[in-house]
């Protein structure tokens, strides 16, 4: 496996064009670089990155004189791909992550497992419908969403306490960063498969 591991993805349609650049958690010193047309979402992945002790450049412009749903979504996927690209064949990862954390009145559950296969169990259900600002909270599983296909990952997030919009959706972010960082640190022989199947 390389060291540092880095990633460096593009994608672009009619609607948007995003560029990520990444090297795992703990690989380098944490750096984030982010600028996107939606606030939130910038706030939330110079967060990620911090949380995740990531280096993080994201450069996204999209069509959000529609709405940011484009640019949130397509976000998700670049990061996600970033993310699998720089896992490699993933051999010597710890593979599995959690993290429990607390935000005055809010208490968010991540739970993350790099062994492959998309899915997402989002419970947030305090932010269904709600907006911070001019940030739609519906777009946080849209950024999971694609972000675990295209990571190659299943992740839970469950609330467990509180119901302030804006603490549920950093707890998530964050949650999903520290377990992420848990996940991915390099955890015995480096040409060890962490799956007795003896694949990913």
């Amino acid at each position: 496996m390389n060291h540092p591991r880095r990633a460096l993805v593009e994608r672009v349609t009619t609607e948007t064009r995003i560029r990520v650049e990444l090297t795992l958690p703990d690989d380098a010193p944490s750096a984030a670089s982010i600028v996107t047309p939606v606030p939130m979402l910038s706030h939330m992945l110079t967060a990620l990155a911090k949380h995740a002790n990531m280096a993080l450049s994201v450069a996204a412009t999209g069509d959000v004189e529609i709405d940011g749903h484009h640019t949130v979504e397509d976000t998700g996927l670049v990061l996600g791909s970033a993310i699998d690209q720089a896992l490699g064949d993933r051999r010597g990862i710890h593979r599995f992550g959690c993290f429990s954390l607390c935000m005055d009145e809010t208490l968010v559950d991540a739970a993350v497992d790099l062994g492959g296969r998309p899915y997402l169990v989002f419970d947030l259900p305090a932010i269904a419908g709600r907006w911070i600002g001019q940030f739609d909270c519906d777009l946080v599983k849209e950024f999971f969403g694609a972000l675990v296909v295209t990571g190659r990952m299943n992740l839970h997030l469950h609330l467990r306490a509180g119901g302030n919009a804006h603490h549920v959706v950093e707890a998530a972010f964050k949650a999903f960063a520290r377990a992420l960082r848990m996940a991915t640190r390099l955890d015995g022989p480096p040409d060890s498969m962490p799956s007795t199947k003896g694949a990913l």
